[in-house]
């Protein structure tokens, strides 16, 4: 049996069913702005679109696994690297670089300069302590959550608050063991 090389975030890109960027963008600005709305406070507003984002995260891993034949990481560094060139690709259609590893390989951050989920947006003054992306936090939290890896998610950098990039902070807390619900042997 032959093996299937892993494909590329471009290629897989390129492969997938695409909803228009515009109705996408604007779609998430109502959710937001509609959890702004309902909710009233901008850090309530970023804890529940962190945690929508990890909801995304644990069910998009499964797509991205079953699209991309990418074999499992060997480690968090390699892992992080498949997260911003390939996942960042293959569901926003752009790409992330990851660079600021700590001396443990266990602290990183993913740098996006394009982020299609801010275009048409704009952060009024009393809407500056509001995460806009959160979301993504959260998605990738949700993801390295079910590949048995308990990840901090914060955001260092972001556009709309004045910074040239967003960037976000991966930090892998712990490696879970995966435990096996049966043995085999009974």
């Amino acid at each position: 049996m032959a093996l299937v090389a892993p494909r590329s975030g471009d290629a897989i890109f390129a492969n997938i069913e695409h909803v228009n960027a515009e109705l996408f963008t604007m779609t998430y600005g109502a959710i937001v702005r509609q959890l702004l709305t309902d909710l009233g406070e901008v850090e309530e507003v970023n804890k529940q679109l962190d945690q929508m984002g990890y909801n995304i995260g644990i069910r998009l891993i499964d797509e991205f696994l079953a699209k991309s034949n990418v074999s499992r990481c060997v480690d968090f560094r390699e892992t992080a690297d498949v997260i911003a060139k390939v996942g960042f690709k293959m569901f926003l259609g752009v790409t992330a670089s990851v660079t600021n590893w700590d001396a443990e390989g266990t602290c990183c951050s993913i740098v996006l300069e394009d982020n299609p989920l801010v275009d048409f947006v704009e952060l009024p003054d009393n809407y500056q302590g509001l995460y806009y992306c959160n979301i993504l936090s959260g998605v990738i939290r949700g993801a390295l959550d079910m590949v048995s890896m308990k990840a901090e998610v914060t955001w260092l950098r972001d556009a709309l608050r004045g910074d040239d990039v967003f960037e976000l902070q991966v930090k892998l807390l712990k490696q879970v063991p995966e435990e096996y619900p049966y043995k085999d042997d009974e």
